[in-house]
């Protein structure tokens, strides 16, 4: 899409009349020739359903994944059934980061997807989601290189596109004692080609057990971020010169071959992938990555994906980023004029106002929400209403119990009160 003299461009039609496509069905996009991408104006509101692939969304509001440290033995337990059920009222539900396997790892008591007692405690999460009414995707996670030794099989080393280290932290718990302090992650060693073909089987698995045992309504690939699909995408973090480093499409070709499994194995329309083009998250960054996410965005769009998650800025911090300037409507407009007719998801510092602006304007179809669900299961009402939202207590992120975790008051218990 550089320097082309005349584009093919998108524009979202509703069939037999107006140029908007209805609320409660995915985007239809019709060509138009006159080089410049429109981005009409929407009738859609936060609170208009939505079809995302397979997806049946009752409003445009998700909740983003969020890593909360309360699962031992990476296992769900009945307090996180009690904490998804509260916040079922979002329109999409999408877990804390799920590990796919043991060397996934990258944080203490966070849940996985491959044993058993997994999936017997994810199922009760699902069932008590799905019992409200909502839908529920849970998130697939390998960290790579965020990791530590003590959280690896047999201590062994993180693994990474390079053995280029993460200078960040993860969370461990003291077995002792039980008290819970952030680490420096461990030097990773460098993947092997022959081991990729293991890393795509255990997103497969991952994925199956999660949509066939576990009851998920679909799942969402973790690309942002920093952790290991973001490695082998950044320049930053791979330095590798066989056919996963160096050019743009090589450094895409896990990531891509990943997805395209996924989409096999479970459908596209139960797979979203989140992605993160500028964050500096966990010492990640690329040298170009315009043209970069501009090309994920094109090889994306014929999987027939239900969304596309984009972190905008730096997760959890500013929106713009001085030294990574990036183009947002280019990277949509990448995806759509190559046929992409996945809901488009942002993230990022999104209040009531922006996110209805950002619905009612096309720049989004769905806004995902953090830190304001954490501390408000109700928050959809709450975004309805107007009414005044929690605080959320910081202290109570990560590790812990019910404090912080399933106690934050809805509006009718703070109403009685």
């Amino acid at each position: 899409m550089h320097g082309a003299s005349k584009r093919i461009t998108l524009k979202t039609l509703r069939p037999g009349a107006s140029e908007f496509a209805p609320a409660s069905s995915s985007p239809v996009f019709v060509p138009t020739t006159d080089g410049k991408v429109l981005n009409p104006m929407s009738n859609a509101t936060l609170f208009s359903p939505l079809q995302a692939g397979e997806l049946h969304l009752s409003n445009r509001i998700a909740m983003a994944p969020l890593t909360r440290n309360r699962s031992p033995n990476a296992i769900p337990r009945a307090i996180t059934a009690t904490y998804y059920e509260q916040r079922a009222s979002a329109g999409l539900l999408i877990t804390e980061g799920t590990a796919i396997d043991p060397q996934a790892q990258g944080y203490a008591d966070v849940p996985g997807l491959y044993s058993t007692e997994q999936l017997d405690g994810w199922r009760k999460v699902t069932s008590a989601v799905h019992a409200q009414g909502g839908q529920i995707v849970t998130q697939l996670w390998h960290v790579g290189r965020v990791s530590h030794v003590d959280l690896q099989p047999e201590q062994q080393a993180p693994v990474g596109p390079s053995a280029v280290p993460a200078h960040t932290k993860t969370y461990l718990i003291n077995k002792a004692d039980g008290t819970g302090h952030f680490s420096p992650t461990s030097v990773p060693r460098a993947l092997k080609a022959l081991e990729l073909p293991g890393i795509v089987h255990s997103f497969v698995q991952a994925a199956r057990n999660a949509v066939e045992t576990a009851g998920f309504d679909g799942v969402e690939i973790h690309a942002a971020n920093g952790y290991l699909l973001d490695q082998f995408l950044k320049d930053g973090a791979n330095q590798r010169t066989d056919d996963y480093g160096g050019s743009i499409e090589n450094r895409a070709r896990l990531l891509l071959e990943v997805t395209r499994a996924l989409a096999d194995a479970i459908g596209g329309g139960k797979v979203g992938i989140r992605l993160s083009p500028v964050t500096p998250a966990n010492d990640i960054i690329d040298s170009h990555p315009q043209p970069l996410f501009d090309y994920v965005a094109q090889q994306l769009a014929p999987l027939g994906l239900a969304y596309i998650h984009v972190i905008e800025g730096a997760t959890g911090g500013p929106r713009d980023i001085a030294d990574r300037p990036f183009n947002y409507s280019q990277f949509k407009d990448a995806y759509r004029m190559a046929g992409g007719k996945g809901a488009w998801m942002v993230n990022n510092g999104y209040d009531r106002a922006m996110a209805e602006a950002a619905i009612a304007s096309g720049h989004a179809d769905i806004v995902a929400f953090g830190k304001a669900f954490i501390a408000n299961p109700d928050l959809v009402e709450r975004l309805r209403t107007g009414a005044p939202l929690n605080a959320w207590d910081q202290s109570t992120f990560y590790g812990g119990d019910e404090k912080g975790y399933t106690d934050y008051p809805r509006l009718n218990a703070q109403t009685s009160g």
